[in-house]
């Protein structure tokens, strides 16, 4: 599994499979599962490049005892910002999945459950910088602000000890995309079509919920299942940053040859990572690299060139809606680029069947819908959820707030909000955003705080986890006799200035034994229920048991 990795565009040859003469695509000799060719040159699957410029002067990396000074030292500083859990207590490390720069990746068994995870392990010694700690700090945000789109890598947790940090994420046994590229040389449309929608999905994924990623690759795409073509999950958002829409950067990061003309030229936006999938298409349908040399400068020169070989094999054979996509996600001028969106609805993907219904919804977008259509009693019990949350499982979230809150006022005022959204590709009418501006004002108070923008936009998945449940029955359930009932009911509406609805019509509605309160099993089935207009599944079937039954529940602290 890969790792992330933050030095310069290197020449390690870590994987490689060979350039053929005159460009011509990848072929496999039938008698042998080796790849064939009489060119010495080499594709190399590269280390990402961080902070350096294109031309030939070396990268200068800071004195390590200087860094550690920053540090006090190698055990005084945490990375993550705050004190964890054991690893060990939780988790027992396997079997070396993976090797990188900083770290190693292992099979993990988490010991509760006997589920196998994926654990990369990042060595504290080998941060030298401070930007090296704000990158996996950074990373793991991220991380957990894309937490539950099927094909971006899950999460599981972080944890630090004075050597390492551990980042525990889902386990993807299939492999890499490069390897499965250098396996068959290359695809068909078809085959390329589903699998640059599944890419560039996630590429639309991050954009629309403030992040670029800057490092996409075939390296950074793992299969779930080795005979699944289609079960990719990205993952490394080592590189990847938050962004506010119209913001440039000027960093230079990424990979050879995936990198975008602009980054090299310093002045770029997301927009990179919509050309650095227009380079893994086309990889996908020729087996090489439309942008390639001996050396690393020669690559760069040749993607700020720009020029495109349609010519050789197999592009002839190849048609030309496909070449006319790749020509407009690799157009050297960013404004004339096509958006994610947009890649999606090209003609060659809708003749390949895999063209988008409809008009996605930003993600954030989509997650006010989803808690608009909650009842308030669900509501409140997120913003508690939100209030629990960790830094790192909300930092996302805070920068999108940042960036809709112009003014700096704490608030989002209802032009704000539609700002907002409309810079995060909106399209919805004035009334349709006041429905949504007055379902995420739960005190009512005319705009949306900090806390109440967290509850609305946090993904559905925290519902997944036990502890989030227990403490939010727990925080209205004030006598810890098992139930909510009528009067604890009433007291937390008062306490989140809640008055405009019955508190009897909740009850009502999650009571599935009509006793007149709510257990914590109906509570958990309200929670994970399926909400109307969502499609989204729920995630455990309704146990009527009460909270007094739960053997979680005792074990569990309060919540304040």
């Amino acid at each position: 599994m890969g790792n992330t990795c933050r030095g310069s565009f290197g020449s390690k040859d870590v994987k490689s499979f060979n350039q053929p003469e005159k460009r011509s695509s990848v072929k496999k000799d039938p008698s042998s599962n080796k790849v064939k060719n009489s060119n010495p040159q080499h594709f190399i699957a590269q280390e990402p490049l961080k902070n350096v410029n294109p031309g030939p002067k070396p990268q200068v990396v800071p004195n390590q005892d200087d860094a550690m000074n920053r540090h006090g030292s190698n055990q005084a500083f945490y990375v993550i910002g705050h004190k964890t859990a054991n690893i060990r207590d939780h988790y027992t490390l396997g079997q070396k999945l993976g090797q990188g720069q900083f770290g190693t990746t292992y099979l993990c068994t988490e010991n509760s459950t006997g589920i196998d995870f994926a654990c990369k392990s990042i060595s504290k010694r080998k941060l030298i910088s401070k930007e090296d700690v704000e990158d996996v700090r950074r990373e793991i945000q991220i991380m957990h602000h894309l937490a539950g789109h099927s094909n971006i890598v899950t999460i599981k947790g972080a944890y630090e000890d004075p050597l390492y940090v551990h980042i525990v994420m889902e386990l993807c046994n299939g492999g890499e995309l490069f390897d499965r590229i250098i396996q068959k040389g290359n695809y068909s449309e078809r085959k390329a079509a589903e699998l640059i929608k599944i890419i560039v999905g996630v590429v639309q994924a991050c954009h629309s919920l403030g992040v670029m990623h800057r490092d996409l690759k075939p390296e950074n795409f793992l299969l779930v299942n080795k005979d699944d073509d289609f079960s990719l999950k990205a993952i490394d958002f080592g590189l990847s940053i938050f962004f506010k829409p119209g913001q440039i950067f000027s960093d230079v990061v990424g990979s050879p040859y995936y990198v975008a003309p602009e980054v090299l030229l310093k002045h770029y936006g997301p927009e990179a990572d919509v050309w650095t999938a227009g380079v893994i298409l086309y990889i996908l349908l020729s087996g090489v690299p439309p942008f390639w040399a001996e050396t690393q400068q020669g690559i760069f020169d040749a993607v700020l060139k720009g020029n495109i070989d349609f010519e050789s094999d197999p592009w002839p054979l190849i048609s030309d809606s496909a070449k006319d996509l790749i020509m407009k996600m690799l157009t050297s001028r960013p404004s004339d680029r096509l958006t994610a969106h947009k890649v999606l609805c090209h003609p060659w993907i809708c003749e390949n069947g895999v063209a988008p219904d409809s008009e996605l919804d930003p993600a954030v977008l989509s997650r006010l819908k989803q808690f608009s259509a909650m009842n308030k009693l669900k509501k409140m019990a997120l913003r508690v959820i939100a209030e629990s949350l960790s830094e790192e499982e909300i930092a996302g979230l805070k920068e999108m707030f940042k960036a809709m809150d112009t003014d700096n006022s704490g608030a989002i005022t209802f032009d704000e909000l539609k700002a907002g959204l409309r810079k995060f590709g909106s399209t919805l009418k004035d009334t349709e955003i006041r429905d949504l501006m007055d379902a995420a004002d739960v005190d009512n108070s005319g705009t949306i705080d900090y806390g109440e923008f967290v509850a609305a936009t946090i993904h559905l998945n925290k519902l997944d986890r036990e502890e989030h449940l227990v403490a939010a029955f727990q925080y209205f359930d004030k006598d810890g006799s098992g139930y909510i009932t009528v009067d604890e009911l009433q007291q937390a509406c008062a306490d989140h200035h809640m008055t405009d609805f019955l508190v009897e019509d909740i009850i009502k509605e999650v009571d599935q034994d009509n006793d007149g309160r709510i257990d914590y099993g109906e509570f958990v089935a309200m929670m994970t229920k399926e909400n109307a207009g969502v499609g989204r599944r729920t995630m455990r079937n309704s146990v009527n048991i009460s909270m007094r039954d739960s053997p979680r529940a005792r074990d569990s602290p309060r919540a304040l």
